[in-house]
């Protein structure tokens, strides 16, 4: 379990560091509006990616398979998202998927590191 949480905590860091990155260049070359929509999605994102995060580690203990309420944060945001005239849905789809980048990130680090033994 401490690998897991040692995981869980790199992927939380590498999403955060991600979205701080990413949040400024948007703002400055499209609109503060258009960064802030990126910041919903990405901040629920990392509420799904600590939902799942969660699901997994109760896998064993408490349950004998994962769950699907974290994807009821994913459908209810593009929901709104559709819904709600001053938000747009790509801005908000991206920010979401920024987790995702963090875990291609996190793979692409242990893969390539040298004490790995794929080399």
């Amino acid at each position: 379990m401490a690998e897991f949480y040692k995981l869980k905590r790199e992927l939380l860091i590498y999403t955060l560091v991600l979205i701080g990155l990413i949040f400024f260049p948007v703002w400055y070359f499209y609109s503060l509006n258009i960064a802030l929509n990126y910041l919903i999605g990405a901040c629920t994102g990392v509420v799904y990616l600590r939902m799942l995060a969660r699901n997994v580690e109760q896998l064993g203990k408490e349950k004998s398979k994962i769950g699907k309420t974290q994807l009821a944060v994913f459908i209810g945001l593009m929901i709104v998202a559709t819904q709600w005239n001053q938000l747009h849905v790509v801005p908000i789809f991206l920010g979401f998927l920024t987790y995702k980048a963090a875990i291609l990130f996190y793979t692409l680090r242990t893969v390539l590191s040298p004490q790995s033994g794929f080399r």
